[in-house]
């Protein structure tokens, strides 16, 4: 059965319940269930605003078109998508088995293909479903996106992810295809997506319904327009986030960070931001500085901020059995639920629970801990860690959130924990809030999300990695991001190799969103003491860019210098993310979609779109082939040589040097 409704057509066929309504300027939301209703969950959606949508049923099947994208469902459910050129884009996945029907009965016939390989399977898993909903795959389909996945891999066609959150890994479900459409899988629980030759599948484990939106654009731009219309934009980044960042595992006390910018302000280095990594606390849980090591947080903002350095604090979701808060959030039931065995969920440098930020009590409960602690001290910028969550043991039946179960909800978690800070900073005044944070899912972009990639190892092999999330992150519309300049694990800085992997990395990062020093690296240096609080954890060695030698030192100060110089190109790469969404990092296709060969390429993209990057990820490299994308002229940002686009060169890149190439003598060749 298929009846018009204001927005959409909803479908009905023995078990299921199915709408398709026009959501946004540009685009389709599906939904489909065989409980009673659907879920009131918007998920990563903002209301949706500007559609308008032509609408047609018949007994012989029905068509909405809202802007350039139209889906035709026939009487048994059937969806397929087109562009506004008519050409199919998107199209569910049927097929038959046995041929054992009377072939004569066209009406059994269909019914028979939909009962036996449905395109959305529903089987019962106790209160929920389990879902597989089943698409076909082009063999000249390249997708992007998925959010950040820690392989080399752009174009994620051919790949499967498991669709969880962990360190290192942010699962954000939305591709943008080479054939003109955006989709979104709008739902935040555990499961896993094949983007396989023969099919596309997605698999929830438990669920209370199929949730997703699809556009269709003419262009890269035209839909990420479109899906940052529906799930949100970044405000505008604040000017100092666009410099350099100092951070390391970690500053002991108070005496040691005030002593690093002291150095940088003497040395003359520009230094913009500074952060206080964990166990700068009492307690995980406790939300405040621990008075032996940090006695006047005050004076030492102050300080900072006269020498023109803002100050980041770092902020867990765990709170130990021993905080100071521990049983207060119990009996208010703002921690995350354990529904069954030892009611915790963590086991690292003490037995912890996390804080569901799912709940608002909790985010309100929390941020005003911090606001007494931190904001009211002057800190305005938080380092919001742990933010997966990172349960020791992934068994996520066990857990519960305030939204439901965690196997249906729990990819979500680090939106509402950004949303925590975001809102609670500009209910104090705050104009652009931004949060370091090392998870996100779509829509985290909206409450000031600055995603990391989390505690990845100090190799060339996750270098390369990082080029590609870099791209697949701004398409995921998460436009802030970075990573641990050099790596977080392993870092040797007596060693000559990891000297050299730094300078590389440190060069990757000048252009990224945020140029961002940290790491955890070797020699360890013992902790303080044993006891609870800021003394009971060691710390990595000195990463300050001076702790390498004078050799490197000149290199990394000259990159410092140089993205100093770029403040102004960067400010408005910044304005056309907050204002359109688009990635501040863009894979080549994004404006030169006309050639065909930059869809293939994977470790070059643009900064901005008049610089193309093209980073060394290999040992002891010294020359790169580079390709020039068709459709404009190149320069060499060092020679000056200028280049025809459409082919591939190869050029010099001495230790010193990053291949950069600025597109037809664009303004900003000027700074090289």
């Amino acid at each position: 059965m298929l009846t018009k409704t204001d927005k959409g057509i909803f479908f009905k066929y023995e078990k299921e319940i199915m709408l398709i309504e026009a959501y946004g300027e540009m685009g389709l939301r599906v939904r489909s269930t065989q409980n009673t209703k659907f879920s009131d969950e918007p998920w990563a959606l903002l209301p949706s605003v500007g559609e308008n949508p032509i609408i047609e049923v018949s007994d012989e099947g029905g068509k909405i078109t809202n802007g350039k994208i139209t889906a035709e469902i026939d009487p048994y459910g059937r969806l397929s998508f087109y562009n506004q050129k008519g050409e199919r884009i998107l199209h569910e996945y049927y097929r038959t088995g046995k041929l054992n029907v009377d072939f004569y009965n066209e009406k059994l016939k269909d019914e028979y293909l939909f009962q036996h390989k449905p395109a959305r399977e529903f089987s019962a898993n106790g209160a929920n479903y389990k879902l597989r909903v089943r698409f076909d795959s082009a063999d000249d389909e390249k997708l992007y996106g998925m959010g950040q996945n820690q392989d080399p891999y752009l174009n994620v066609k051919g790949c499967k992810y498991d669709l969880e959150q962990v360190n290192t890994q942010a699962s954000i479900p939305f591709v943008l295809s080479n054939k003109g459409y955006g989709f979104l899988w709008n739902n935040p629980g555990v499961g896993e997506v094949h983007f396989g030759k023969n099919l596309t599948e997605w698999n929830m484990w438990a669920t209370q319904g199929m949730d997703y939106w699809v556009c269709a654009g003419d262009t890269p731009d035209e839909i990420m327009q479109a899906y940052t219309q529906v799930t949100g934009r970044v405000p505008m980044m604040p000017d100092y986030a666009m410099g350099f960042w100092q951070c390391k595992l970690r500053y002991w006390t108070q005496d040691e960070i005030l002593s690093v910018a002291r150095e940088y302000k003497r040395k003359n280095i520009p230094l913009d931001v500074i952060v206080i990594d964990y166990f700068h606390w009492t307690n995980q849980g406790d939300w405040k500085f621990d008075k032996k090591y940090w006695p006047d947080p005050e004076a030492m903002v102050e300080e900072l901020k006269a020498m023109g350095i803002k100050l980041v604090v770092s902020v867990w979701t765990t709170v130990d059995k021993f905080s100071e808060n521990k049983l207060e959030m119990t009996e208010k039931d703002l921690l995350v639920r354990v529904d069954k065995g030892v009611p915790y969920a963590m086991d690292f440098l003490g037995i912890l629970n996390y804080a569901d930020f799912m709940n608002p009590e909790t985010r309100e409960y929390v941020w005003n801990k911090c606001k007494t602690s931190y904001f009211d001290k002057g800190i305005d910028m938080f380092w919001l860690d742990a933010a997966e969550p990172e349960y020791t043991v992934k068994d996520y039946d066990l857990y519960r959130y305030h939204k439901g179960p965690a196997l249906e909800c729990t990819n979500i978690y680090p939106m509402y924990y950004a949303k925590t800070f975001y809102e609670g900073l500009k209910a104090e005044g705050v104009e652009n809030p931004l949060s370091l944070i090392r998870c996100a899912w779509a829509g985290s972009q909206r409450f000031g999300a600055l995603a990391w990639s989390g505690d990845v190892p100090s190799t060339f092999v996750q270098l390369r990695n990082q080029i590609s999330i870099a791209m697949n992150m701004g398409i995921s519309g998460i436009p802030w991001w970075t990573s641990d300049i050099g790596g977080f694990h392993g870092g040797d800085i007596r060693s000559d190799r990891f000297k050299e992997l730094l300078i590389r990395w440190f060069q990757f990062g000048t252009f990224c969103p945020v140029m961002r020093l940290h790491g955890n690296r070797d020699p360890y240096k013992d902790p303080m003491s044993k006891e609870i609080g800021g003394g009971m954890c060691n710390s990595g060695a000195d990463n300050e860019v001076w702790s390498y030698g004078e050799e490197v030192e000149k290199i990394l100060v000259s990159y410092i210098n140089l993205r100093e110089k770029l403040r102004p190109y960067i400010k408005e790469a910044m304005e056309e993310a907050h204002k359109k969404g688009t990635p501040v990092v863009k894979p080549l296709f994004y404006d030169f979609y006309d050639d065909a060969q930059s869809w293939n390429i994977e470790d070059q993209y643009l900064f901005g779109h008049d610089i193309l990057v093209a980073p060394v990820y290999t040992e002891n490299s010294f020359t790169k082939e580079v390709y020039l994308p068709k459709g404009a002229k190149w320069v060499n940002a060092y020679t000056k040589e200028s280049f025809e686009g459409g082919q591939t060169v190869t050029v010099d890149c001495p230790i010193e040097q990053i291949p950069l190439f600025v597109k037809d003598n664009a303004e900003v060749l000027k700074v090289f």
